[in-house]
């Protein structure tokens, strides 16, 4: 039976991405090495790493003045990076999930923190909207795509003070005017690779600015100096972020990529508002592309086990909602196909012909 990825993360790849990465890692270039024994200055690997660094610029369209670096850590380190490196008496966050308050939470080790607004209080099912943001803060953060609830920020916002964006679930998923952005940031393993890399794009001038020292590797400079190889960096997901991004770039790039997800979610989210027995969690004009979550409907939430049941029978994976959440969350990441959603569809067509 074939099976549809819907996993939140580390999460579905291409096809080909995989069957590369998997060719890679029994022998590398051709060398009768694998890929992850290779050491990261040969020249074969050199060329990968580059090559990452520039399609990740192209597809994106960085603009000049802006750096793109590789880290480990996850986007979790970076919670603590961008306030070492990036503030120097205030910053102001937009509280709108668990990362944006995990974020939050490390940039009051470093200063004076402003809630600008949240949407603690309806369980993040929604963004915050009409909030000012402090003209003397060294930077306004905020989280674009929220896995856990299924939220999303559908437009780059125009913002008095330095923007700075967690985009690890929904980075190349849509065009994005960088430009209006000092810094954007986010771990790979959602739309890029897997679980192992993160990704940084700042603006340089936004660096060495702070009062404080800081330690060699949490300084963004070090890493812009030695383009990411300051040390071993991680081999296997950069490459297989390389792989993905020369897919990214064979089917249209980042605007086609767009277009295909729009079509995906709008495939699901219409089912959802269709089906009796079903109903959507986060607020329509908020809605992820990325993350799908939904729930029962009160009349039938004795049957939510029995759903699930039939779902993984049917070959879904990782419908599961977030524990915090419930219900269910269908992750519709850059490779998976809109066959998949229709199959999901179909599932929920079919349950509902059953149960109804």
């Amino acid at each position: 039976m074939k099976k549809h990825n819907f996993t939140a993360g580390p999460c579905i790849l291409a096809p080909s991405v995989i069957e590369n990465l998997s060719n890679a890692v029994k022998d590398f270039d051709g060398q009768g090495l694998s890929l992850v024994e290779v050491s990261h200055r040969e020249k074969a690997y050199e060329a990968v790493h580059m090559e990452a660094l520039s399609l990740f610029k192209e597809l994106l369209n960085i603009p000049d003045g802006y750096k793109v670096v590789f880290l480990g850590g996850g986007a979790s380190l970076q919670f603590c990076m961008i306030p070492f490196n990036l503030m120097n008496k205030k910053s102001a966050y937009l509280e709108t999930g668990v990362w944006a308050s995990k974020a939050l939470k490390e940039a009051k080790l470093f200063g004076e923190v402003v809630t600008v607004a949240s949407s603690a209080d309806k369980n993040f099912s929604y963004y915050p909207k009409g909030y000012s943001i402090p003209k003397d803060a060294d930077y306004f953060h905020i989280t674009t795509n929220n896995t856990i609830y299924g939220t999303e920020i559908h437009e780059d916002m125009d913002c008095p003070v330095t923007l700075i964006a967690d985009m690890s679930s929904d980075i190349f998923s849509r065009p994005v005017d960088v430009k209006k952005y000092g810094m954007i940031y986010g771990g790979a393993q959602k739309n890029l690779a897997p679980a192992g890399v993160t990704f940084v794009v700042v603006r340089e001038d936004l660096l060495g600015k702070v009062d404080r020292k800081i330690p060699t590797m949490l300084d963004y400079r070090t890493h812009i100096k030695e383009d990411s190889m300051f040390n071993t960096p991680p081999v296997f997901a950069i490459y297989a972020m390389r792989e993905t991004l020369r897919w990214v770039k064979s089917i249209g790039g980042v605007a086609k990529m767009f277009e295909m997800n729009k079509a995906k979610a709008n495939l699901l989210y219409n089912e959802i508002d269709r089906n009796t027995m079903f109903q959507g969690t986060a607020a329509k004009e908020d809605r992820s592309l990325m993350n799908v979550c939904f729930v029962m409907t009160d009349k039938f939430k004795e049957k939510e086990a029995d759903f699930m049941t039939f779902a993984k029978e049917n070959g879904m994976v990782g419908i599961k909602g977030h524990r915090s959440v419930g219900g269910f969350r269908a992750s519709l990441y850059n490779a998976l196909p809109i066959e998949s959603v229709q199959a999901l569809v179909d599932c929920m067509k079919e349950f509902e012909k059953k149960n109804a």
